[in-house]
Formats: C-alpha cells, structure tokens, sequence
C-alpha cells in the first residue's frame, strides 16, 4: 500500500468513481483528518480504498475508506468491539465493521465521530499495553 497525505494516488483513486462517491469520500477523509491529528493516508488501488493509520503496517490501522460505484464504508478496525448505541455497525465478520455512508448527511448521524474517536481509543489501549 502506498503511503501519502492527500496525495496524487488518492486522488487518481478517487477519479474512478462516479462525482458523488468521490465528494463523500473526500468528505470522509477531511473529518477522519480532523478527528485524528497526524494520522497517515495510504491508498491501495487494487482494493479501491484509503486507509488511515498512525504506524506501518496493519498494526497501525485505524480505519478505511471503502470506495464503490453507488458508497463509502467508513471500516473500523476491530469494530466488533465497540460499543454501539446508535446502531450504525454493519458487517458479518468476526473483528471488522463498516458504516455505511450514501450521503454526505451520512456522517453527521449521531455516533459517527463517536465510534471513529472509540476506533481510535482502543487502538491506542492496545499499542500502549503491546
């Protein structure tokens, strides 16, 4: 995955989806930026998301964009262990959760920065007691 901050990759990746997909993306990526000072943007273009993290690797994962034709998934890492009163964690697997954006509305709901900021918090639990 390459790394950079808002780069020309990001933006080649975000040029492959329809208008509306790349301004709530854009959107997405500016409040994850305010929420989590200094955290680094990678692009993987193969898989058609950004991710956010504060280390190399998957260990440093905060979360990502997932990109498609008609959305954005905001994926949290180790999602499945949040709490979640708003109920807006989708996703079958075992650790990882996604909400669902459609709109840039979306990320206004409430317990969106909530769980972005709790994504964030466990991280930090968890990097400091490794």
């Amino acid at each position: 995955m390459a790394t950079s901050s808002s780069s020309r990759a990001a933006g080649k990746l975000l040029a492959r989806y329809p208008g509306e997909v790349h301004s709530l993306a854009k959107k997405a990526a500016a409040l994850i930026r305010r929420l989590l000072p200094g955290i680094a943007e990678g692009v993987d273009p193969a898989a058609g998301l950004l991710a956010y993290s504060y280390g190399p690797g998957y260990k440093g994962l905060i979360c990502t964009l997932i990109l498609s034709q008609t959305g954005v998934k905001l994926g949290l890492v180790r999602g499945s262990e949040l709490d979640d009163p708003h109920g807006l964690l989708e996703g079958r697997g075992k650790v990882h959760r996604f909400i669902q954006l459609k709109t840039p509305a979306d990320l206004r709901r409430p317990g969106v920065r909530e769980l972005i900021a709790a994504t964030c918090a466990a991280w930090k639990k968890r990097s400091t007691s490794a």
